[in-house]
């Protein structure tokens, strides 16, 4: 069904149509759509799940791990402070391998106190155990929620997921919305370490020196399958629904002698860019990384890049400039841009291109920077 929707509101529908077991809901800026939407579905019968409404960001997170435990379908959304108030739980999730689905509307930092776009908090949780994906369209948040959830509840997975979309800039964004039935898509869940009455267990006891490397083996052997299970779930969507996603979006990137390489909505305004190059007559193009973890294996060989980073990690650079060079060998121009909200347009962008100094970095609105 065609309808108008924000990036919100379109995760709230996808989530309508899993029926979740569990929702764990507790309201931050400017996720709070997400949970009210749903809240509403729950009132209004549309959505026969148990909600939960807490009273802190760490609460949501440990209700969804005791739920999930028994073997519950499970779902929350947060943001910023909130997702760091969540770390401890977010590393409980991943390291007892269960398969919450978790939105993340990604917002800066404090202090000073902001509520607009950046990809800093959701960054810090990277190394958590946790699969990350970045959307740019209405679409893309509401198609990659359904995909969510297929992806954490695979046998050859059994990780958490969490969907990022840029705050305000697509979470309160309204664009066109075509929702489905997804039917047998996404199967039931089958957790093999569930709870079980009959069979008693210890969960969480200590592991020494001997056992606990094992368990983070574990973890890095799932994220390297679920490369193989993104790909698959992304085909078999695109063969039933007729919308085509990958872990990296091309454009005009086959011929390209310089791309723009950025994530979430940063990638949809670098396809602006690209266009008004190629009028100039710069052969450019753009990557929009999808997803962080796991990383992508990108073939950037023989091409000057431009790496956008709505992020920062002090005293190293640009989170995704250094995850290229790490992995690529390549020596990007890094430009760190959008901070805290602040202003890129596809103007911008291009002046990026047209002015890169690869292998240096740029600070966007600082003067006398490297």
């Amino acid at each position: 069904m065609l309808t108008i929707a924000t990036g919100n509101k379109a995760v709230a529908a996808a989530v309508k149509e899993l029926s979740p077991d569990v929702i764990a809901a507790y309201p931050i800026t400017p996720q709070t759509e997400i949970v009210e939407q749903i809240a509403e579905y729950v009132t209004s019968k549309e959505l026969d799940s148990r909600y939960i409404p807490v009273e802190s960001e760490h609460s949501a997170m440990a209700a969804c791990i005791g739920a999930s435990i028994t073997g519950a379908r499970t779902f929350t959304a947060t943001s910023s402070h909130g997702l760091l108030y969540m770390h401890e739980m977010v590393n409980w999730a991943a390291g007892a391998r269960l398969p919450i689905v978790m939105a993340n509307v990604n917002r800066a930092l404090g202090p000073g106190w902001n509520v607009w776009a950046e990809h800093t908090d959701a960054f810090q949780e990277r190394d958590t155990g946790w699969l990350q994906v970045y959307v740019s369209t209405v679409q893309e948040a509401y198609d990659t929620t359904l995909m969510a959830f297929r992806i954490a509840e695979h046998a050859d997975v059994l990780l958490p997921v969490m969907v990022n979309l840029d705050g305000f800039l697509l979470s309160h964004s309204m664009q066109s919305l075509d929702t489905l039935k997804p039917g047998d898509f996404v199967p039931p869940l089958h957790l093999p370490h569930a709870i079980d009455v009959a069979n008693p267990a210890g969960y969480g006891t200590l592991t020494g020196p001997e056992e606990h490397f094992k368990f983070r083996w574990e973890i890095e052997q799932s994220m390297r399958r679920s490369r193989k299970v993104i790909a698959e779930t992304e085909k078999d969507f695109a063969d039933r629904f007729g919308r085509s996603y990958s872990v990296a979006e091309e454009y005009r990137f086959e011929d390209a002698d310089v791309a723009v390489i950025a994530m979430g909505t940063l990638g949809k305004e670098a396809e602006v860019a690209v266009d008004l190059l190629r009028n100039e007559g710069v052969k450019a193009g753009s990557l929009r990384v999808r997803w962080l973890r796991p990383f992508p294996d990108l073939d950037l060989a023989g091409r000057d890049i431009v790496v956008i980073d709505r992020d920062y990690s002090f005293g190293s650079g640009g989170i995704i400039a250094h995850s290229l060079m790490a992995r690529s060998r390549i020596e990007p121009y890094s430009v760190i841009a959008g901070l805290g909200g602040q202003e890129v347009t596809y103007d911008d962008i291009a002046g990026f291109v047209r002015d890169r100094r690869p292998g240096s970095e740029l600070w966007f609105g600082v003067s006398g920077n490297v």
